[in-house]
């Protein structure tokens, strides 16, 4: 029989706290998450299953559980990405004055790249052979698209050929881009300023547009 000195002299023993078990929802956003970070840091082709199931703390059959692979998990991510900044793009497209919508989708890529860093790295990345159509590629005709339709309407009214709008809309929301995918690194000056300038070029180029330009003789 042990004695009443001999139990205080004996080591407490500590009990582990139960461990959280989390819901397949929430397993499957970890992993959403987790694989997000990944992509952006490596691109997918460096990126690995076996490198997010470490991260995650499972091992690689959950990961096939909920996605089916490295690529139905890319899939899942770039899908979020893109209706992202897709909402933000529209939503600058379809309210305010013509000029005030210029701004603002330019301020709205811009915002997307501050403020989701991560989920941009990912959209301007290649993307696997066998994706779906859920690229920046597809976003950007999409932006086009609605582009193309405010300018053409624009065109009618002042005369020009509205066939043509579709061209300029490439060539807007390409400076824009390519000029956020600069930004994405250098992040100075700030948004606001980037998106004035460009705003400058752009309109300041449309409001003084000539109707049948012609290049000049040597």
């Amino acid at each position: 029989m042990v004695s009443p000195e001999e139990q205080l002299a004996r080591p407490a023993v500590q009990t582990r706290p139960a461990r959280t078990r989390m819901t397949g929802t929430q397993r499957r956003e970890q992993l959403i998450q987790i694989a997000r970070t990944l992509f952006a840091e490596r691109g997918y082709e460096a990126a690995s299953i076996e490198e997010i199931a470490q991260r995650a703390s499972v091992s690689k059959p959950v990961v096939y559980e909920h996605f089916g692979g490295k690529e139905g998990l890319y899939a899942v991510v770039v899908d979020r990405e893109m209706s992202r900044l897709l909402e933000m793009v529209t939503n600058a497209l379809t309210k305010n004055r013509s000029r005030v919508r210029v701004e603002r989708v330019a301020l709205a890529l811009l915002s997307y790249v501050e403020e989701h860093t991560d989920g941009f790295r990912i959209l301007v990345r290649d993307s696997p052979v066998a994706a779906p159509d859920g690229t920046y590629s597809s976003l950007l005709n999409e932006a086009i698209s609605q582009v193309a339709h405010l300018l053409a309407a624009d065109f009618s009214k002042r005369g020009f050929d509205p066939g043509l709008a579709t061209m300029y809309a490439q060539a807007l929301v390409g400076m824009v881009s390519t000029t956020a995918t600069w930004w994405l690194d250098e992040r100075t000056p700030s948004k606001e300023v980037v998106a004035a300038h460009l705003v400058n070029l752009c309109w300041n180029g449309l409001t003084n547009l000539e109707a049948n330009p012609e290049l000049g003789d040597d």
